[in-house]
């Protein structure tokens, strides 16, 4: 049996799709299964248990390079030694877990026997599909992507979210965070302030004052993460009066699993890390804004989702003229929600 799963990008989706891998690995134990994804957000399902494989998409770079003559060549020759690794196998299942024309591509070309997706023509995406399976967009994305094993016959019982923590990733965390005054017995409040949408994103004074009061109020220590751009963080650790640590741009999304691992809650956006925090298992409180939590906010229990209740929310849009949603939710709200968990977590120590 050979099965493939086709779930190319973002993070977040990523890590939805981690409980669906689980419940295939239990209903075909024997099988080789292999995910496509793309490079971004490969790394957390690097050296996971239950998968044999994993052929990596390089689309993006793909796209760019196609703009340079002197690369054309080259990236014709590596998408074709990408196709040709997919295809080494006859697969006996394809589940498309994504939807878009770009996944359907990879469907396509994978020659599989079963090739099994929503009932969805989004971007022609189910013309390529042999069996489709209704898409409730009422459910949260990781039951509705535990829809697929279910259709197959998986018995689905509580979603496992593995992500394979390696020793050089805890070395790694353990190592930044002594360089930084952490030690392994220290209690500290991770805090992720960036996102990809422009609406989602709180303001830097906010979050510099929220940083403070933790800091002062529930003398909790603040690490900050974020991608490789860190204006963000500097924005705000420049209005800040207490000191924090900066480790935006310092880690893997492995790495990133295992700092969340260990704080003693995560403040974060409707982003990326915000997955990685509720697969982690770390109490988050999460901002939102324009997106529906219902649908795609931290998975699990203990978490706190903050937002206001706008007639205009969820809109879904990634501009805005007035942010409002975002801007309207209060410094105190968001410090009252982490103080109660903090205690909380405190107490439990």
């Amino acid at each position: 049996m050979n099965i493939l799963i086709v779930k190319l990008s973002a993070v977040g989706d990523v890590v939805h799709t981690l409980p669906s891998l689980a419940a295939l690995r239990k209903l075909y134990p024997d099988a080789h299964i292999t995910w496509v994804i793309e490079e971004d957000a490969s790394n957390i399902i690097m050296g996971h248990p239950c998968l044999d494989r994993i052929i990596v998409s390089h689309r993006k770079k793909w796209m760019d390079n196609f703009k340079r003559i002197n690369a054309v060549r080259k990236t014709i020759g590596e998408m074709m030694s990408f196709i040709k690794e997919l295809r080494d196998r006859e697969y006996d299942i394809v589940l498309d877990f994504h939807g878009l024309f770009k996944s359907s591509l990879i469907v396509l070309l994978s020659g599989g026997r079963r090739r099994i997706g929503y009932d969805s023509m989004q971007e022609l995406s189910g013309l390529f599909l042999s069996e489709k399976i209704y898409e409730d967009m009422d459910k949260h994305a990781v039951d509705r992507y535990l829809d697929f094993p279910r259709y197959l016959g998986a018995d689905i019982g509580k979603p496992e979210f593995a992500i394979h923590i390696e020793t050089e990733n805890k070395n790694k965390i353990y190592r930044l965070l002594s360089e930084n005054g952490i030690g392994e017995e220290d209690s500290f409040v991770s805090v992720n302030p960036v996102a990809l949408w422009d609406t989602k994103l709180w303001e830097d004074d906010k979050f510099a004052r929220l940083c403070d009061r933790i800091t002062v109020e529930l003398k909790m220590k603040i690490v900050f993460t974020g991608g490789r751009n860190r204006d963000a963080v500097g924005r705000i650790r420049a209005l800040m009066k207490s000191p924090s640590v900066d480790l935006s741009g310092e880690t893997t999304l492995k790495d990133l699993a295992y700092l969340y691992a260990l704080s003693t809650l995560v403040i974060t956006t409707d982003s990326g890390p915000m997955h990685i925090s509720a697969a982690a298992g770390t109490p988050t409180v999460a901002l939102f804004g324009p997106t529906d939590p219902a649908r795609t906010g931290p998975y699990g229990d203990g978490h706190t989702v903050i937002r206001e209740n706008l007639p205009c929310s969820p809109c879904f849009l990634k501009k805005c003229a007035t942010k409002e949603c975002m801007s309207k939710i209060s410094v105190d709200l968001v410090f009252q929600a982490v103080a109660k968990k903090c205690g909380r977590a405190l107490r439990e120590l």
